[in-house]
């Protein structure tokens, strides 16, 4: 059995009239928990029958997922080999009767595999490829593709075969804020005063070391939001450590610049408050930024999902948004030649090549380069009107979508039984 990592157990008769739901989240970065957040919030506005919830792996996310009722947590183990049987213990020692699973084919795949009905969430569609098919759970029993401003055609033919295959909108956590109250105190003009830096994905599976990417990109982040007029910065992610702490120059930050990782409701309230985001473009912050209204500027992607990801944002807000690698660290094209291989192979690619520049000689150049590019985009953001356009262009009702996918595979809650 894996460890049983937090507890949160309810009276044991009280249990057992409730109906056990599994939540997995992929062990790649936060934007997967964000979503399994956005639709635990959801539940709780449907009439719903009584829930109870288990998590599996989501072991970056967990502290996103707090300010939810989740009564077991456990590890998923990495071989392979050992997780159809500790997935079917699980199952059978919680009483599982549906799961909600973002990201994880593996997992929706073992689950599946023991009758376990299961909706899978899937917001990146539009990166797969025939490299990839293996990989993902197209027998889901719902299959939640979230929309996209672009469909590659090579991922249509892949996902023709899911035969839950559902289109939904962003699932992201719609603001506590009304309408008119989002970013009221937010300042029009130029420059910006209050900056949110938002690094995410940097526990990724084979990623090597965590600390190549901001040691690049935070130092460099921080001299242009001081050049750009910037008084107050937060640097929020899963950052390593202590690491972001240690990146500071008190010479060329803004004057008041702190750290530390936000809880999902947190963040949205930070969010909501700052004049500017700048955020390594993972699609769930740039969904929810557009939401909420917030000008923002993407750092260089990270994976290969985040070359899409910034992409689509300065496509949708019709302004280069986006900061590049310079071409000696990382040719995109490179890496979206290797896609139709699978997703492995493209990230080996953009992970060596942000390894290499910062460990290599040109480091300081480098980080020089994305200053510029940085304090470029800063100014061009001058003239986007529309912030929303991106969030607008897919919707905002996925998180809706999915819970009541989850409540339909559920049913009425007098005719559900246990998996075998």
């Amino acid at each position: 059995m894996p460890s049983n990592v937090a507890t949160y157990s309810a009276d044991p008769a009280a249990r057992s009239a409730l109906v056990t739901v599994a939540l997995v989240g992929a062990e790649f970065g936060w934007g997967s928990s964000g979503k399994l957040s956005a639709v635990l919030s959801a539940l709780r506005d449907r009439s719903a029958p009584p829930l109870r919830f288990v998590g599996l792996a989501s072991g970056l996310g967990r502290p996103l997922l707090a300010e939810h009722t989740v009564d077991d947590w456990y590890d998923l183990p990495d071989d392979p080999g050992r997780l159809a049987p500790t997935v079917r213990e699980i199952v059978r020692s919680q009483g599982v009767r549906a799961a909600v699973v973002v990201l994880d084919g593996a997992a929706a795949t073992a689950l599946l595999a023991v009758g376990v009905p299961t909706v899978f969430v899937d917001s990146l569609p539009f990166l797969w490829s025939e490299g990839d098919r293996a990989a993902l759970p197209l027998d889901a029993t719902v299959y939640c593709a979230q929309k996209s401003v672009e469909l590659p055609p090579e991922c249509m033919d892949v996902l023709a075969d899911a035969p839950g295959l559902r289109w939904v909108e962003a699932v992201i956590a719609r603001p506590r804020a009304s309408e008119s109250e989002r970013g009221a105190g937010r300042s029009t003009g130029r420059p910006y005063r209050r900056a949110l830096v938002s690094l995410g994905g940097l526990r990724a599976p084979r990623l090597g070391d965590p600390a190549h990417y901001p040691r690049l990109v935070v130092p460099a982040a921080l001299e242009a939001l001081a050049a750009h007029g910037v008084e107050e910065v937060h640097i929020a992610g899963n950052l390593p450590g202590d690491l972001a702490g240690r990146l500071i120059d008190a010479s060329v930050a803004p004057p008041r610049t702190t750290t530390g990782p936000l809880g999902h409701g947190a963040f949205l309230d930070r969010l909501d408050d700052c004049d500017v985001l700048l955020t390594s473009p993972g699609l769930t912050t740039l969904l929810e930024a557009g939401d909420l209204n917030v000008p923002t500027v993407c750092l260089p992607p990270q994976n290969l999902s985040q070359i899409f990801n910034g992409r689509y944002h300065s496509q949708a807000l019709k302004a280069p948004l986006r900061v590049l690698w310079p071409k000696y660290v990382l040719a995109e094209d490179d890496a979206l030649a290797l896609r139709s291989e699978g997703e492995d192979h493209a990230l080996e690619l953009i992970y060596g090549a942000i390894g290499a520049a910062a460990q290599g000689d040109h480091r300081q150049a480098v980080s020089h380069t994305l200053r510029d590019g940085v304090l470029e985009a800063l100014r061009r953001s001058a003239g986007v009107d529309d912030w929303g356009a991106l969030t607008t262009a897919v919707g905002t009702g996925g998180a809706a979508q999915v819970a009541d996918a989850l409540l339909g595979v559920l049913g009425p809650t007098d005719r559900l039984s246990r998996p075998a």
